[in-house]
């Protein structure tokens, strides 16, 4: 972080500046609350190709002091990630003058405004920028637009008021886009002409959560009626966006298994906006009625890049129930100035990736085998994570917003976001608890009809507690069922928590095979040699990071270093390969030069063990539930 210092005797200009005092931000604006704000917000998006947005806004104010925010805690990222570093040409004018501001002390994302006798009303004018050239950063801050295409994430181009709820301060949006460009949004739209949209007025919470996805290259895929569900495609070429008609048949399935599983549909209508490009930010974000959701440019028409993206878009449609109508407490904020908890993220995000994957796989985006090698991957990476022995499952989500941007380098020792995968290991485990302790009656969807269901229509929020998950489990099923998410949350291992996938009929082995998915993900990141001898290596033999107590570590390897040479010849991803299969019929260790900061050494490692990658194997001894599980409903 570059640090600006100011000399004591810029302290002289200060007399001229507005000097809000500390108590003033917790302080309601000094207008009486009496009529809510109604706030316009014009966006210029023309520019989205040089990575650039323009926003006006229209704030009502009275004289004195008037405090506004940048929204800082962001649903769905967890923290404390508004983009504020990314606003840029904040300017704010009333009456045809230019008003004075100045930014909080304690608090970055805060502004004081100084309004003058007279003004009812000011300006805001601010510009938004993307990062550039690879600099991806977080989901609504990172890369968001190309040359073809751009998303629109309110919580970037906007400001509000202190002292109001975000559920009773009221915007009305425009938006203007280049030529030719179509748009996808749940927001509703009032009118529009060939390049500008006014949309009707919503909650400042609404308008967060309804990003718009816009493109030269645009498809909209209708998926469901009543309500109306359809992707809405933008993509980088015209060629990306040529699906192959029974990959779209699968996604068609998804509306009608989600409801299967969940009960009801608590939205008017649900968009799914999907990113395909190689030049924004990837990932997933999920709103109430739509997700913003982020992939590789040909991750629909492509095997490789669509397998590793099947689980995407059924993970965040999952979160319109799991996260959005039902939310833990403590993330209920009710704006995006106050912190969030994370504590619960076990659930939220957890119980996500499980349901998300189940629905992946009961409509047909995955098939049962892709189904289990998901599986097996997220078994075996947890079963290689000695991070766990100091850092428990609760942790990994408590500690999240102090953890986020932290490089992959050292993530096995240090731990990730593991409230997702383990947490789909739980969950299925759970599920068969279920199972067993109903002799086959019930299952975890029983659960998801109590916890998720009810009446459909449009959004509303319902939250939760840990004791109204146990309580709900309960229902379904009379078990310690704190007892049992306690000890899942708070253990150390040894190992991953296998007991979901062994009781349901399979068991976790290693050989030599690699599956279509390890091989589109080394196509992607290079190789995992992770399970053999303990490194993960990108194509150019940079360590992407080291396995504690594995040989390559205990060698003295590790991350950000270079592999160079494997037994004498230049590095490359077969070379290693090759090297390892060798090595099962030769007492000689495997040797690598590396390189260290300029240093070069060469680690001899005693391993013969070949590679090792992960599979699911049936044990015949017990029932097959997982594909049962799994199965279309």
């Amino acid at each position: 972080m570059r640090l600006v210092r100011i000399a004591i005797g810029c302290c002289l200009l200060l007399s001229n500046c507005v000097l809000p005092a500390v108590a003033q931000k917790a302080q309601k604006n000094s207008a009486a609350k009496t009529a809510t704000p109604r706030i316009t917000v014009s966006l210029d998006a023309t520019e989205a190709p040089r990575k650039i947005f323009h926003a006006r806004l229209t704030i009502p104010s009275t004289p004195g002091t008037l405090t506004l925010y940048y929204p800082k805690w962001i649903p769905g990222e967890h923290g404390p990630n508004g983009p504020i570093q990314n606003l840029t040409g904040l300017t704010f004018t009333a009456n045809g003058q230019t008003l004075r501001w100045r930014r909080d002390l304690l608090d970055g994302w805060t502004f004081h405004v100084e309004i003058p006798a007279g003004v009812s009303s000011l300006e805001a004018a601010l510009d938004f920028v993307f990062p550039g050239g690879g600099s991806w950063g977080s989901h609504t801050g990172g890369t968001s637009a190309t040359d073809k295409m751009a998303v629109v994430n309110w919580n970037t181009v906007l400001l509000y008021p202190a002292g109001w709820t975000s559920d009773e301060l009221t915007y009305e949006a425009r938006l203007r886009l280049p030529a030719g460009w179509k748009f996808g949004t749940p927001l509703p739209v009032a009118s529009q002409n060939d390049q500008e949209i006014k949309f009707q007025p919503v909650s400042l919470t609404t308008l967060v959560d309804s990003p718009v996805i816009v493109g030269e290259y645009f498809r909209v895929v209708p998926l469901s009626e009543n309500p109306t569900q359809q992707m809405d495609i933008a993509a980088d070429s015209a060629a990306a966006l040529e699906a192959p008609q029974d990959v779209l048949d699968h996604y068609r399935n998804l509306p009608d298994q989600a409801k299967k599983l969940l009960g009801a549909q608590h939205f008017r209508d649900y968009h799914f906006l999907y990113s395909l490009s190689d030049h924004v930010a990837h990932g997933g974000l999920e709103h109430h009625e739509s997700n913003d959701s982020r992939n590789d440019e040909r991750a629909l028409v492509d095997p490789g890049p669509r397998l590793l993206a099947s689980g995407l878009l059924s993970h965040e449609y999952v979160h319109s129930w799991n996260g959005k109508y039902r939310r833990p407490a403590d993330l209920a904020t009710a704006d995006y100035e106050h912190p969030m908890q994370d504590d619960l993220l076990w659930v939220y995000e957890g119980l996500t990736s499980y349901l998300g994957d189940l629905l992946a796989a009961r409509s047909g985006i995955r098939t049962p085998e892709q189904f289990r090698d998901n599986l097996a991957r997220m078994a075996a990476r947890l079963d290689h994570t000695p991070g766990r022995t100091w850092r428990n499952l609760q942790d990994t989500a408590d500690g999240l917003p102090a953890m986020v941007g932290a490089p992959s380098q050292w993530e096995s020792w240090r731990r990730s976001v593991d409230y997702y995968d383990e947490d789909v290991l739980n969950w299925l485990w759970a599920d068969m608890v279920i199972r067993q302790q109903t002799h086959g009656a019930k299952s975890l969807d029983n659960f998801c009809h109590l916890f998720h269901g009810g009446e459909s229509g449009p959004p509303q929020l319902r939250t939760y507690t840990f004791e109204d998950v146990v309580n709900t489990l309960n229902q379904v099923v009379p078990y310690d069922w704190r007892g049992f998410w306690v000890e899942r949350l708070t253990n150390h291992g040894p190992g991953a928590p296998l007991l979901g996938i062994e009781s349901s009929g399979w068991t976790l082995i290693y050989d030599e095979r690699r599956s279509d998915l390890q091989r589109a993900e080394e196509e992607r990141d290079g190789i995992n040699a992770a399970y053999s001898i303990g490194l993960l290596l990108h194509k150019d033999g940079v360590i992407r990071d080291t396995i504690e107590g594995m040989v390559a570590a205990k060698a003295g390897i590790g991350p950000g270093m270079k592999v160079i040479a494997v037994n004498g010849r230049r590095f490359s991803i077969e070379s290693l390969r090759d090297a390892l299969k060798e090595g099962k019929t030769s007492s000689a260790p495997l040797e690598l030069l590396v390189e260290n900061s300029d240093y070069f050494h060469t680690y001899k490692l005693d391993y013969h063990g070949g590679e090792r990658y992960p599979h699911l194997v049936r044990d015949e001894s017990k029932p097959d539930v997982l594909s049962d599980i799994i199965k279309a409903k």
